[in-house]
């Protein structure tokens, strides 16, 4: 993913709210979210397109949620940290970070019991050289975690309230103290998390439940303004072409909108929206059940 947008136990019905763009080359093989025959419970996005795969192994993803009797719920994103001059060849797919976790195992811990997300983040953050630059969210939940490889700020838990994050190596926040929506983070904070953790805070405090709404703030395409760009090592021109939250293009942008909403009584439903290049949209798919939740 490349934006994702968080509501964390922000209204009494819902347990998290999320709001996500994938951005990546259209030329990636990628299949639309859907329950996977050889990961039972997985719900999510099939990425083909990822390097140094295992024979064998299941495609990577950038988003899923995994359903299992006795509250063994896992929810797990990454995005990439935009670093062009970092990036490694031989470094392991990203998505291999959220197939462990959404699997229950990893490859220090082949078959070991479910983990939970605290210690699952603390193990990846102990060989942070495996990946390319990334943020990491991963939740059972009850609790919801981030880590980035790329920041010298350790693995944290990420207390209720209205999240963001993008392509730098940080996650900005704001509490629920009615009236008090400014974020906070390390660095400054990137127009389009700003704009869109707005703007969804707006969504789950008149209309929690508006699937329609959450995608209408995702599908926002206005670029920041100069001044605003952030530095991430691509050129100017790029800069603004990937600064607006939704990005159309001809050969890299939005692949891919994701919502997902989970409520207290353990009901969820995720939708998600495909596109193609320009944005023009090729399909939707839809899906809802039940979660066992933690109390």
């Amino acid at each position: 993913m490349c934006l994702v947008l968080i509501g964390w136990r922000t209204h009494p019905e819902y347990r998290l709210i999320l709001a996500a763009n994938r951005d990546e080359l259209y030329s990636r093989p990628t299949e639309s979210m859907r329950w996977w025959p050889e990961v039972p419970g997985l719900l999510a996005g099939r990425d083909q397109g990822a390097m140094h795969r295992a024979a064998g192994d299941p495609p990577g993803t950038w988003l899923g949620l995994t359903r299992e009797p006795e509250g063994r719920n896992r929810f797990a994103t990454v995005t990439n940290v935009r670093n062009p001059k970092d990036d490694r060849s031989d470094a392991r797919s990203r998505g291999a970070l959220l197939m462990d976790f959404l699997r229950g195992s990893s490859d220090r811990h082949p078959g070991a019991d479910f983990p939970s997300p605290e210690k699952y983040v603390l193990d990846v953050a102990a060989a942070p050289d495996d990946y390319n630059g990334y943020n990491l969210l991963v939740s059972d939940l009850e609790s919801l975690w981030w880590h980035s490889n790329r920041s010298a700020a350790p693995p944290r838990e990420l207390t209720p309230g209205f999240h963001g994050l993008s392509n730098a190596a940080f996650v900005s926040s704001a509490g629920l103290t009615p009236g008090n929506t400014d974020l906070t983070a390390p660095q400054p904070i990137w127009p389009k998390v700003r704009g869109g953790v707005a703007d969804l805070r707006a969504v789950v405090e008149s209309d929690p439940g508006a699937v329609e709404r959450y995608f209408a703030v995702l599908a926002d395409r206005t670029r920041a303004a100069d001044a605003e760009l952030p530095n991430t090592g691509v050129s100017h021109r790029m800069e603004k072409r990937v600064s607006s939250r939704f990005i159309a293009d001809v050969a890299h942008g939005t692949r891919a909108s994701t919502v997902l909403l989970v409520r207290t009584d353990g009901s969820f439903e995720m939708a998600e929206r495909s596109f193609g290049m320009f944005g023009r949209r090729k399909g939707e798919v839809s899906f809802r059940g039940t979660l066992d939740l933690p109390a």
